[in-house]
Parts: C-alpha cells; sequence; structure tokens
C-alpha cells in the first residue's frame, strides 16, 4: 500500500534535509574517535663504524668471569670488548621499566645498518639480530667446574610482542658440532617482569681456549615486530643454581625531567618564570639483585654539561634497600641562578650511589650512576629524546596538532620532526607543518604553514629541522602539527616513556578538532624559536585573515565564494580521492559542481599554500 502526501515536494525536502542533518552528524561523531595509531618502526639508521659481524674466532680474548649487563656501551651497539660488532642489536634504556640495572640489550628485527633484514617478502620468517660473544678461554676446564651461564629476558616490553612462531635462543660453539642450542624460549609468553635463565656448560667439547656463545632471535624479518629484552649475562665457574643472584646494586630508570612540564625548553623562556617552569623533585630507583638487604648513599648533581661546573649537590646517606627489591630516590629541586650573559645552557642531571656490592674479577660500578640531559636551548621538546613507536594520521588530509604554552609570546623559527619508517620509505613525500592559535583549550585559526617532503634522519632517534623562512609570532598557547596530504601516511616517532604530552595532542579529520585521549607518550615534534618580531604574524606562509566560505551549502549544483585570491579549488570525497578540481579566473566567485548527491571536503588555494578546508553537502 501506497500513502500519497499533498505537498509531496515540501515533505520529500524536509526528508532529505533531514538525511543530511543524520548524515553531518554521523559523519562528526566518526571524527571523534582515535584517528592516530600507534605503528613498529623500521629504517633507523646504524650507528656509526657498525660492521658485518663475523661467527668464528680463533683466538681467545677473554677469560672467565664474563659480566656484561650492557651498562658499559657507549654507543647503541654492545660493547666491543665483549662482543663481535654488527650484531643488530639495540643498546638502550627506554624499551622496557622493569630491567635489572641501567641499559639492555634488544632483539628487535633490524639488522645492523638499522633496516629490516628483508624487504621484500613482509611475511618472511627467519633468524634476525644475533648477539654473539668474543672468544673465552675454556681450555682445560672440566664439567666438575660447575661452569654456568645466567642472564635476565623478557618479550615485548614497550616494543611488540613475539608471536608463537617465534623464539629466542641461546648456542655455544662447539670444538666438534659447530654451533648447539642449549636454551631456547618461545614467543607469545607475555610478562611484565624479567626471567633469570641459569644454562649450565658441561659438555667436554665446549672446553676449548676460543669458546663462544650467541643468542639469536627468530621471527619476522620486514622490520620491528618481535622485540626480546636481554639483560645481565654472566658466565663463570663454582656456581650453583641454588644461589642465582648477582651482588649488586644498580640504578635503572632514567632520572625523571627537571622541567615541570617539558624535558626542554628555551632558555629566554625559562628566566621569564623559572619557578613555574621547573619540577618540585626529580627521581630515578635503585634495584638490589641479592637476596639480602643493602645500605647505600645517593648523591645527586646538576652540571653545566660544556664548562662542567657543578650547579647543584644533594647527598642521602644510609639509605635502607631491602633484598630483591627496588627503591625509588628522590630530591627536591629548585630554580638555578642563570647568569644573564647565556643564550643558552645545557645541563646533565645525575644521581650516583655508593654501594658494598661485588662480584670477584668483575666491575660493578658502572651500574652505579645514571645521568639525563636538560637542554635550555631554543626548542620545546615533551619527549625524551628515543621513539619507541611511530605515529600517524589513519586518513588523507587529517592534521594532528601538539599543544605548547610560553611563559611568554615569542616566535617560532621552524619544527624538528623525529622522522620515522614504517613498511614503506616514503622520503620525498608531501606533506604540510602548520601552526595554529588557541581558543577555548583547542586548535583555532592557522598561524603559518608549509609544504615540505618526508625525510629521514642519518642515525637512530634523529631530528628533521623543517625551518620557515621568517619567525612566526605565536601567543602564549599555540599548537604545531602536521597535514597529512598522502593516502601513504607520514610517520613520526612517538615516545612511549615520557607521560609529559599525552594530554596535548589533537587531530582534524574534517572541520571540528578533538583532543586524542588513547596515546600513552608523547610526540616527537620540536618547535623551536626565532628572533624577536613585531606584529601578530611575521611567517611568509601564513593563512588569510579572511574566511574561505563556499555557498550555498547544502549545494544543488553551484558554488560561490567571496574570496577574490583563490587560485585553486578541490573537491574530495569524504575517502579522500579527489573527484574535481577547479582553476578560477580573475574574478570569478562561482562554479559548476558535477558531483553525485553526498558529503564532500573542499580544499581551496591562494597559490601561496595557504588553504582552508570546509564540508560541502550536495543534494
Amino acid at each position: 500500500m501506497r500513502i500519497y502526501y499533498r505537498n509531496s515536494k515540501s515533505s520529500f525536502d524536509n526528508r532529505k534535509r533531514i538525511i543530511l542533518t543524520l548524515l553531518l552528524t554521523l559523519f562528526q561523531c566518526q571524527l571523534l574517535y582515535a584517528q592516530l595509531k600507534l605503528v613498529p618502526i623500521d629504517g633507523s639508521r646504524a650507528d656509526e663504524g657498525a660492521e658485518t659481524q663475523s661467527t668464528l674466532r680463533t683466538e681467545a680474548t677473554l677469560n672467565l668471569p664474563f659480566f656484561d649487563d650492557f651498562s658499559t656501551a657507549k654507543t647503541a651497539s654492545p660493547d666491543t670488548k665483549n662482543w663481535l660488532p654488527g650484531s643488530g642489536v639495540y643498546i638502550n634504556n627506554t624499551l622496557s621499566n622493569s630491567q635489572p640495572s641501567l641499559n639492555i640489550a634488544t632483539f628487535d628485527g633490524l639488522n645492523a645498518t638499522g633496516t629490516p633484514y628483508n624487504l621484500v617478502n613482509p611475511l618472511t620468517q627467519n633468524f634476525t639480530d644475533t648477539l654473539t660473544s668474543q672468544p673465552i678461554n675454556l681450555a682445560g676446564r672440566k664439567a666438575a667446574d660447575s661452569l654456568y651461564i645466567s642472564f635476565q629476558w623478557m618479550a615485548k616490553g614497550l616494543g611488540e610482542l613475539p608471536d608463537s612462531s617465534d623464539y629466542l635462543q641461546l648456542e655455544f660453539l662447539s670444538k666438534s658440532s659447530g654451533w648447539v642450542t642449549a636454551w631456547q624460549q618461545v614467543g607469545y609468553k607475555l610478562d611484565t617482569i624479567y626471567k633469570k635463565q641459569f644454562v649450565k656448560i658441561a659438555d667436554a667439547a665446549y672446553f676449548h681456549d676460543a669458546f663462544q656463545f650467541r643468542f639469536r632471535a627468530y621471527g619476522r624479518n620486514s622490520g620491528y615486530y618481535d622485540t626480546w629484552h636481554l639483560d645481565y649475562v654472566y658466565l663463570d665457574a663454582k656456581r650453583s643454581v641454588r644461589q642465582p643472584y648477582v651482588f649488586d646494586v644498580a640504578v635503572r630508570k632514567a632520572v625523571s625531567p627537571f622541567l615541570r612540564r617539558y624535558t626542554a625548553m628555551p632558555l629566554r623562556q625559562y628566566r621569564a618564570n623559572p619557578q613555574a617552569a621547573v619540577s618540585d623533585s626529580v627521581k630515578t630507583d635503585v634495584v638490589n639483585n641479592f637476596n639480602n638487604f643493602n645500605i647505600l648513599t645517593s648523591t645527586f648533581t646538576i652540571r653545566d654539561a660544556v664548562k662542567g661546573t657543578e650547579l647543584f649537590r644533594n647527598q642521602q646517606r644510609s639509605i635502607y634497600v631491602e633484598a630483591l627489591k627496588s627503591k625509588s630516590l628522590a630530591v627536591k629541586t629548585s630554580p638555578l641562578n642563570v647568569s644573564s650573559n647565556l643564550d643558552s645552557l645545557k645541563l646533565t642531571t645525575k644521581f650516583l650511589i655508593t654501594t658494598t656490592d661485588t662480584i670477584p674479577g668483575v666491575n660493578l660500578k658502572t651500574n652505579d650512576s645514571i645521568t639525563s640531559r636538560v637542554d635550555l636551548t631554543d626548542y620545546y621538546a615533551y619527549d625524551d629524546g628515543s621513539a619507541e613507536y611511530g605515529v600517524q594520521v589513519n586518513q588523507k588530509l587529517g592534521r594532528v596538532a601538539v599543544q605548547y604554552t610560553l611563559a611568554k609570546p615569542d616566535t617560532i623559527g621552524g619544527i624538528r620532526l623525529a622522522m620515522v619508517q614504517f613498511n614503506k620509505d616514503v622520503s620525498g613525500q608531501g606533506f604540510t607543518i602548520q601552526i595554529f592559535d588557541s581558543k577555548n583549550g583547542k586548535p583555532d585559526k592557522l598561524i603559518a604553514q608549509r609544504s615540505v617532503g618526508a625525510r629521514y634522519p642519518a642515525q637512530r632517534n634523529g631530528f628533521i629541522d623543517y625551518a620557515f623562512s621568517t619567525p612566526v609570532a605565536v601567543p602564549d598557547t599555540f599548537y604545531v602539527g602536521w597535514l597529512q596530504l598522502n593516502e601513504q601516511p607520514v610517520t613520526v616517532g612517538f615516545d612511549r616513556n615520557s607521560m609529559l604530552g599525552k594530554n596535548v595532542v589533537f587531530y582534524n579529520l574534517g572541520t571540528e578538532w578533538a583532543k586524542e585521549t588513547a596515546l600513552k607518550g608523547s610526540i616527537m615534534i620540536r618547535p623551536y624559536l626565532g628572533k624577536k618580531a613585531t606584529g601578530i604574524v611575521t611567517g611568509n606562509e601564513t593563512a588569510p585573515s579572511n574566511e574561505f566560505h563556499f555557498f550555498p551549502n547544502p549545494n544543488k549544483g553551484i558554488i560561490n565564494w567571496a574570496n577574490a585570491s583563490l587560485k585553486r579549488i578541490e573537491i574530495f570525497s569524504i575517502q579522500g580521492h579527489l573527484v574535481q578540481t577547479i582553476i578560477p579566473n580573475n574574478g570569478q566567485r562561482s562554479a559548476t559542481v558535477e558531483l553525485d548527491e553526498g558529503i564532500y571536503i573542499v580544499k581551496s588555494s591562494d597559490g601561496k599554500r595557504s588553504f582552508a578546508q570546509k564540508m560541502l553537502f550536495v543534494q
């Protein structure tokens, strides 16, 4: 049965308006969902001097005991005193937070040059990182000597969880049989603490003068997908599984930020309000790896990193640390007096503990101190300088913006981005860096922008500098970020350790800014100051002061605009596909749109890379 209405055209128009309103509401609601995603990183660059690893040496270089907790590593590569170079293993103190001492060795699926082992087939599985010891003299040893190798391991940490088909294994070099598997751990078993492992060396074939052992990871060869972490590798005679503990108290976690809101800030902004800039306290923690208590002394200092001058000192004595427990060390801080003659200052903050720990023949003092750098130079940072993941916008024409608050209005000279690679090299691909002012706690008007091409830094955790040609004046609260122009997103480093930047991220996939609440960490984007300027805006790539406005909306086939400066109008589907381009003639203020009914996004340009995005409804 059909029902006919007398005023059918009016009712039909009303129904279409209701449908369009519902579509708009649905579209805007979709924008409120988290639209930033974290991805594993790959393509990180190697340390200088990395070599291809050999698997066999004929001359012994080490005697027992063998001990390495990786605290002596000066770079991101293992210390070549103990290990063959070129392993691909990444030495860091950021990819887990429950390690037994300062620094861990991470097997991350990237080779010694910092790139995936296999870029052709993303599903290929094989051995990836291999950490091989230098030759150790075991000649003349016997099973009765009770030789054990112990170590601590963990899967995932702040990286990616290995799958059930992945594994980490320990191998020994037999004089007669080559490499022999002595221990293996399969993936998928997640834990938040490190597991202690003891493996006995008893076969006579291992007792030769060029014995070696190695750890090997097996998993996906296409990048940073399966992560294992290793620490506290200890090989010696006269050991027992009944006493698996090491008489050692070690520092562990990074020194917390000296600054209240940032990990780094410009010195001239610090001077404007030092009291508000500095944290109430700084802290780290120590862990007692022995099954008896220990009493220690802690000394905290702040120094000028360039001159070496001590600017602050605090000492705490008789600190009691329970057996097999960790303990926080905290020191109250206050603003530093900084000479007015300085335009920048680099600081090192350091905790040093004095303990009674020891292993005969091993220097355990290398894990008794931990330092952190604080830059009071020209830039702001929320991150600690290490990228555990990458962050992307998951839609073409999507925007990201991170909030920064100044002590006083200033100028921005450019933006530094920690560009990282995920699956595909997008070098040269265009995107746009942007600066916005603030309104009601969200990004508002576009102040300045610049079209740039994606580039990757020369080394792991490096930054790419994108400068504006002239400084851009900003208010006391502003936002910096980027606009994605292509279907393939650019990827920016994401720090999982610093939580200073977790509540200052916003995204926009159309006409409305929404706060990102799901990310736990800091995007590695660093605005830096320019020279002082007068006026509101001094950037050469600014947005026009008058709004780009298209009407009528909803539209029936002809769009109009009031701004005479438009040189190009592009209309995109909501999926991000370009469906029509309009090149206005001089004085042209309208054009026909040949589009099906639906929702579209209009991007307009004045020829100087300034643009505005508007939603257009065609009915």
